[in-house]
């Protein structure tokens, strides 16, 4: 009883009051993907990651300006171009030192979060509490996108199979660009392809601590996927685990570029039942109040 008290008194201060479990629950056969993903602006509530990455929502977003001094926003009519307000300022910080640093000519940015986070309609399972960012691989022209363009033009494969990049289309610039990000204490993980993590340990010389940050998984070879660690003192954002410790240029990589995660099992196995879509009660009880605030 006290922890329900207690955990009524921390939401109330970020301007959510918790919703009986028996007001969610008759929300239960919409599948929360379908109510995230219907809402087109955020929360006018004070700012809040709440629950985890794959599992949670946000409050009070902030949207990332679709065109800036050094970045362009793909996809605009996804509306994924929100996250909480610390993710926006490292975005436009990183953009700038990417430039000033590197030379970089300018990040093309691709999804974050919905409005309010939670579940999204289609991709994604995780970038559900505004910490995720998508940075495509390809550099941003000396040009300003147009619309259309930004919907219809695809990022480039920077692989040329599963355990080798693309040597025509991969440089060290790219390498320089995923050491910058991460460079940046807030940064708690970078995924990218295997063959993309190959590649770094490979070139990172001396000087690899920041490997550590950089994790191998598949569907990463046309972007890289950056996750920060939940703001200090964020309560009811639940953080990631660190990563192992090392540079992750060891047999865990090898596992990633052989054919294990291909093989098939040794016994038949039976039909699986898709998984049922998540529902509004499977997140963190504050995200019902995210959903209904103004």
């Amino acid at each position: 009883m006290k922890s329900t008290i207690l955990a009524g008194l921390a939401f109330a201060a970020l301007g959510l009051i918790l919703v009986p479990h028996a007001a969610r629950a008759a929300a239960d056969p919409v599948p929360a993907k379908q109510l995230f993903g219907s809402v087109k602006k955020p929360a006018s509530i004070p700012p809040a990651s709440i629950g985890s990455y794959a599992k949670g929502c946000l409050a009070g977003a902030v949207q990332m300006p679709l065109d800036g001094p050094h970045w362009q926003g793909m996809r605009p009519s996804r509306n994924r171009h929100w996250g909480h307000p610390q993710l926006i300022a490292f975005l436009q910080k990183f953009a700038a030192d990417a430039k000033q640093k590197i030379n970089w000519p300018g990040l093309l940015i691709g999804d974050l979060s919905q409005p309010r986070g939670g579940p999204m309609l289609t991709g994604h399972a995780s970038h559900q509490i505004g910490l995720d960012a998508d940075i495509w691989l390809d550099p941003a022209p000396n040009r300003r996108y147009s619309t259309e363009e930004r919907e219809k033009l695809s990022a480039t494969s920077v692989i040329a199979s599963r355990s080798e990049i693309n040597p025509n289309i991969w440089s060290t610039d790219h390498a320089r660009l995923i050491k910058l990000a991460a460079s940046y204490p807030q940064v708690g993980r970078i995924f990218v392809h295997p063959a993309i993590k190959k590649a770094l340990c490979d070139w990172a010389g001396n000087d690899r601590a920041w490997l550590n940050k950089v994790r191998p998984i598949y569907g990463h070879n046309y972007h890289f996927h950056i996750r920060l660690k939940c703001p200090s003192g964020q309560q009811g954002c639940k953080d990631q685990a660190p990563p192992p410790p090392g540079d992750g240029c060891d047999a865990s990589l090898d596992w990633w570029l052989s054919d294990k995660p291909y093989a098939k099992p040794d016994q038949p196995q039976k039909p699986q039942k898709p998984p049922k879509p998540m529902v509004l009660s499977d997140l963190p009880p504050a995200c019902a109040s995210v959903l209904n605030a103004p």
